[in-house]
């Protein structure tokens, strides 16, 4: 059997087929990003999954492509990881980016963008991957992302900034305090899908003009950072991955127009693009 997943810092996509590439089950686990996972914390989460515990034995090759798997050691951490459970398979672990150059492949040259939990961009030229900045996670960078909003939602509720009905809505549905807010930030290792998880109220409230502004500035600072320093942004195509990008489809192409920008394919979940460009390109007999 061959395995190929996708994962975020969120969820993980597991996708299975056989020796003949039909595909036998899908299934869903956590996310495993090395910064925050360890190789046991991997092992442990897939073996709790019964169904793929059940065929274990049986993989012979796993394909997986997750967020912060970018460097050497963090693939190793994974490998190690997947290679505790899955113990007759070879491994193929690289990054989510990648992952999501092949899942918006359409035959020509293009930039792509994943904003999901975390955000990244690079261009694709149906070969290779060219990284033009480099990604700093949600502390640093991100922006756009789920918790970049999820940021920008928290600060301007806490310093007061939120319009009354905005704040008060904010308070009768979480009733969030200081002190667990920095619990939750500085004292949790899935801090950035902590932060994440407020996008919820942004997507409730996203026809509010203040809430539109914050996703607004968020989606500008992802062009400013991210896309602008790509010489080839300003003559290709941007393909988007991610739920963020679903969600903000309407706001993402009203300011890469004021850019003079052109948007190319929006995905939300790269998964069933990427099962097939493995099953034409990448699995071979």
């Amino acid at each position: 059997m061959i395995i190929i997943a996708d994962s975020g810092s969120t969820k993980t996509d597991w996708v299975v087929l056989d020796d003949t590439k039909q595909e036998v089950f899908r299934t869903n686990s956590i996310g495993f990003n090395p910064y925050f996972v360890t190789s046991v914390d991997i092992t442990t989460e897939i073996a709790k999954n019964e169904e793929l515990a059940a065929i274990a034995n049986e993989v012979k090759k796993v394909f997986f492509y997750g967020a912060g798997t970018s460097t050497d050691v963090n693939r190793e951490i994974v490998r190690i990881g997947l290679n505790g459970i899955f113990t007759n398979a070879e491994f193929v672990v690289d990054h989510d980016l990648l992952a999501a150059c092949y899942a918006t492949y359409m035959g020509k040259p293009a930039m792509v963008c994943i904003l999901g939990t975390g955000s990244n961009s690079c261009y694709f030229d149906g070969k290779e991957m060219r990284e033009e900045t480099k990604s700093l996670a949600y502390i640093l960078g991100d922006e756009g992302s789920g918790n970049d909003l999820g940021k920008r939602l928290l600060r301007a509720y806490f310093t007061k900034k939120l319009p009354p009905h905005l704040a008060k809505a904010f308070d009768d549905y979480y009733k969030l305090s200081i002190e667990e807010l920095n619990k939750n930030v500085y004292q949790n290792k899935f801090a950035n899908a902590y932060l994440a998880s407020f996008n919820k109220f942004v997507v409730e409230h996203k026809d509010d003009p203040y809430i539109q502004k914050i996703i607004y500035d968020a989606m500008t600072g992802f062009i400013e950072y991210q896309i602008l320093p790509y010489e080839e942004a300003r003559h290709s195509e941007l393909n988007f991955i991610g739920s963020i990008a679903h969600i903000y489809e309407p706001i993402i192409r009203s300011v890469l127009a004021q850019y003079h920008l052109t948007v190319g394919h929006i995905i939300r979940k790269p998964i069933d693009n990427l099962v097939e460009y493995h099953k034409n390109y990448l699995i071979t007999e």
